[in-house]
């Protein structure tokens, strides 16, 4: 079976998004179309003087920061006892 996984991009929303790409990467225009598809909430984060492949296995360009703030914002349980 085949099919596109952007045909339901927009499904992922009210769940927010976080789009990563490096600036070099040879699939970024897939990353553009994909974001530029997507319904909000959405961001966007481009890595500077990186391929695709970095963002796999050079740990110096894999952004953890901007990953561990977006998970805190998007990803905690308010727990009331």
């Amino acid at each position: 079976m085949q099919f596109s996984a952007l045909d339901y991009i927009g499904e992922i929303s009210p769940r927010p998004i976080l789009f990563i790409f490096g600036d070099h990467a040879h699939s970024r225009s897939f990353s553009e179309r994909a974001y530029d598809l997507a319904k909000e909430p959405k961001e966007k984060y481009i890595v500077k003087d990186a391929e695709h492949i970095d963002l796999y296995d050079r740990v110096d360009k894999i952004p953890f920061d901007k990953l561990e703030m977006f998970f805190k914002q998007n990803l905690t349980v308010d727990c009331k006892i």
